[in-house]
């Protein structure tokens, strides 16, 4: 009787620890080639880094796609928030839009769309900014760079950080086409990205 007893204990026990165990919360990074590894192995690519530094309380999610312009991010985004219900999500789209001259107000409208599927989603959202190079024009680049920040203030959100912060001025740190960071950068996007995680982990 004794031992059966003991046994419902630790069987009772277990089931309880189970119970309370703690799932790991999600983030969803949410972008481009710039995102998913183009040219590096996946392994090397700044959201596995965000994911070996936030440790096992957290899953990171990486559902980028090169390519990708924010219209058909807006088409991916309802399933993928579906799928893994993030507790943040990182958006970082954009560059292809820039890169294709397509009109910076419809890249706004749907990251804005993106913005409010997110929060409806129960998710904390962040913005990261890219810029475009200059040949594309003062009057097209100084809106598109703009647009990154307006939209944070609009919808109180952190202050979205460049993603190529100390490194787009080096052309070594870039891969032949001197669009996408090599693997020695990852850990410096990293860095840029990474205020913006703390902040969207104390916001509630």
């Amino acid at each position: 009787m004794a031992r059966i007893v003991l046994f419902l204990g630790l069987l009772f026990s277990c089931l309880a620890s189970m119970a309370w165990a703690k799932e790991p919360r999600t983030v969803l990074v949410f972008g481009d080639s710039l995102s998913a590894g183009y040219g590096i192995r996946i392994q090397q690519a700044w959201p596995t880094l965000l994911q070996q530094k936030l440790g096992q309380d957290w899953r990171v999610v990486n559902a980028s796609m090169s390519g990708e312009t924010t219209a058909g991010g807006l088409t991916r985004l309802p399933a993928a928030l579906k799928q893994h219900q993030p507790e943040l999500l990182l958006l970082e789209l954009g560059a292809n839009d820039g890169l294709r001259g397509l009109p910076v107000e419809t890249a706004r409208q749907n990251l804005i769309t993106m913005i409010e599927l997110g929060r409806k989603a129960g998710a904390r959202v962040g913005l990261i900014a890219v810029r475009m190079p200059p040949n594309f024009g003062p009057a097209y680049t100084t809106k598109f760079d703009a647009m990154f920040g307006d939209l944070a203030r609009q919808y109180k959100l952190p202050p979205p950080p460049f993603l190529f912060e100390g490194i787009a001025d080096k052309p070594e740190l870039f891969q032949g086409d001197q669009l996408h960071p090599v693997a020695t950068a990852q850990p410096r996007l990293l860095d840029n990205v990474w205020p913006l995680v703390q902040a969207l982990q104390l916001k509630h």
